[in-house]
């Protein structure tokens, strides 16, 4: 899963912060839900002061929205939004595609097909949330490549602004298939070093089209 918050202090047990989002995008707190700070409290065994915590900065990172007097419930983004971000991971995505067919390996791409055969057979034995984290492992491996290491957590980042539940990621099963069988092509473009194809197949996967 991806570490949105690099500025959470490490505990022997999780932060209040990670425990809350990982049950945003398991979809136990739907988009829209108001987060009650007494029953997260309650639920977590956590204080007020770390829980409000939490919650700011999941705020900041916009998966869940602070209304004043009101308090906080989980970021829904709207379709227009939503078109936005996918504008701009389509040219930071497309954007190192170049990098990624210059510097990938034979290794890389081994890495890289392992990882589209661990989504794939997560459709039909996997939960969502299992299905949800390998497809963000082979997308973090792709970006990657590049070399680039601030991209990748700028991308995780806009992923959860429109995305803060993994049901709500493909909206058919019939997708869900389709999108592991990009990933399997994505391999083989980046084998055959066909950047002008494979900077496509990456708009046209973003899009889901």
């Amino acid at each position: 899963m991806d570490n949105l918050l690099e500025e959470t202090i490490a505990h022997d047990e999780p932060d209040a912060t990670q425990l809350i989002l990982t049950d945003i995008q398991s979809g136990l707190f739907p988009p829209g839900v108001w987060l009650k700070q007494v029953d997260l409290e309650t639920r977590y065994g956590r204080g007020r002061n770390e829980i409000r915590r939490a919650l700011d900065r999941l705020a900041q990172k916009r998966v869940v929205e602070h209304v004043p007097n009101r308090g906080y419930h989980v970021y829904k983004a709207d379709g227009k939004l939503a078109d936005d971000i996918a504008e701009i991971r389509i040219i930071l995505e497309t954007g190192v595609v170049p990098k990624v067919v210059a510097m990938a390996t034979d290794d890389d791409l081994s890495s890289l097909r392992v990882l589209a055969e661990r989504f794939e057979s997560l459709i039909l034995h996997g939960t969502v949330l299992e299905l949800y984290e390998a497809n963000l492992n082979f997308h973090r491996a792709f970006v990657q490549l590049s070399g680039n290491d601030e991209l990748d957590g700028i991308i995780a980042e806009l992923r959860q602004r429109t995305s803060s539940a993994p049901v709500s990621q493909w909206k058919t099963r019939a997708r869900i298939e389709q999108s592991a069988r990009e990933h399997h092509e994505m391999v083989d473009l980046l084998q055959a070093r066909d950047g002008k194809r494979l900077k496509a197949l990456v708009e046209r996967h973003i899009r889901q089209r």
